[in-house]
């Protein structure tokens, strides 16, 4: 998964991988090593832990022994790791857990749970640049202004001929003004970090809130959710969307460069499936519902506002369970914080155009006040008009015949 693997996005991607091996799962593993470093790591776990069993109904365990301090008994967590059904991990640093797995041989349980699957592996986001030969450590050349450089990566395709590296966020936009794609690298980065891999390695790049599915029995992979999968070599990149499918015998020679790019498929063998409606981002459910807000305001439509805000709000909760989306319910948080205020600034001041309000009392008045100037009476026609700006009708004479506004905006 590129990203939002415990988002609203992902959900049914995760009821379907469950439902490969049964419900209720008789083992399933959070691997927290990719956060183990941070503070809040239990509470990152203890968020995921609720999302997965509220959300997808899976009762998930974290076992502790696999990250840096040694704390927790290793040996049962690799147990653990071995035998377990479905195995979970994401956000985080790559360069911190691929520093754990090796020191405590999680490194090696994963490779076998390759070369020999059974169960269901998610890796996402951090966890998910790990799986290639190569990987970009994302801390250190984003946040600290390392040299573009890749780690050994876990290399869990080694066995399949396949020396790719994996880049989850491929198709970020966080930062507006300067480009984040691929995982925060830009496209100078990532040129100048595929000049470092071999002639016969690719990248493969996987959009957020996307998954791609491989099913190493089948030898076969297909692409879900809101974006696509990349294979990109030596700058030039073919593009999977959702829905497409692929053999891992047509990825191999496509990231080899043994040919060319296949023709999109989807299960059916049809040019791209019909699909319901993508699960909306917090991000752009926080537009909509301002949207929502903004066109209530505009037709004076209390009902409409109420429901975007309440709307907001639901969405604000149920991504709160995301493990990756703290900025964005933040910022949902603000926007939901000034809607509330403009609904009680509404309930105040009232929806209806104050100027329409006052209309059939302020135009017989203007219209007084021209025939008195039509008959030379601008002493009584200057008079209404002092009383009307007293009352902050400002009225301004054009042209094309008398204006009139609150304020300083006259309207008619």
């Amino acid at each position: 998964m590129g990203s939002g693997e415990t988002s609203p996005t992902m959900v049914s991607v995760h009821r379907r991988l469950v439902d490969l091996i049964g419900r209720p799962a008789p083992g399933a593993v959070l691997l927290d090593t990719p956060y183990g470093f941070q503070q809040n790591a239990a509470e990152i776990s203890a968020k995921a832990r609720a999302y997965f069993l509220t959300s997808v109904g899976l009762r998930v365990t974290v076992p502790a022994g696999l990250g840096a301090t040694g704390d927790g008994d290793t040996d049962r967590a690799l147990a653990a790791l071995t035998s377990a059904d479905w195995i979970f991990s994401g956000p985080g640093s790559p360069t911190y857990a691929l520093t754990c797995w090796r020191a405590n041989r999680a490194a090696h349980v994963l490779r076998e749970r390759f070369v020999r699957p059974h169960g269901v592996l998610v890796f996402a986001s951090a966890a998910a640049a790990t799986m290639g030969r190569f990987t970009v450590p994302v801390y250190e050349i984003y946040k600290v202004g390392a040299a573009p450089h890749w780690l050994d990566g876990l290399d869990l395709f080694g066995h399949l001929d396949l020396p790719v590296a994996v880049i989850p966020h491929y198709d970020n936009t966080e930062g507006g003004t300067h480009d984040t794609r691929y995982a925060y690298l830009g496209e100078p980065r990532l040129r100048a970090l595929e000049q470092q891999l071999p002639d016969n390695a690719a990248v493969l790049g996987v959009d957020e809130h996307t998954a791609v599915l491989l099913d190493l029995h089948a030898g076969s992979l297909e692409v879900t959710g809101r974006g696509g999968l990349t294979v990109r070599r030596a700058g030039h990149s073919a593009v999977f969307p959702a829905g497409a499918t692929l053999t891992l015998a047509e990825l191999r020679d496509l990231a080899a460069g043994r040919s060319r790019i296949p023709r999109h498929r989807t299960a059916d063998d049809t040019p791209r499936p019909p699909s319901g409606p993508a699960t909306p981002t917090l991000t752009e459910t926080t537009a909509a519902c301002t949207a929502r807000f903004d066109d209530g305001v505009r037709h004076g439509d209390a009902e409409a506002m109420v429901s975007a805000v309440l709307d907001l709000e639901t969405a604000v909760h149920t991504w709160a369970a995301d493990t990756e989306e703290d900025e964005g319910t933040a910022q949902a948080r603000t926007v939901l914080r000034t809607l509330v205020v403009r609904l009680g600034q509404a309930a105040s001041t009232g929806l209806q155009d104050p100027g329409e309000r006052i209309r059939p009392l302020v135009e017989p008045l203007v219209a007084l006040r021209e025939r008195l100037r039509q008959r030379n009476d601008y002493a009584a026609a200057d008079g209404i008009r002092e009383s009307l700006a007293t009352a902050g009708v400002d009225l301004r004479d054009t042209p094309t015949g008398p204006r009139w506004g609150l304020g300083t905006s006259p309207a008619g």
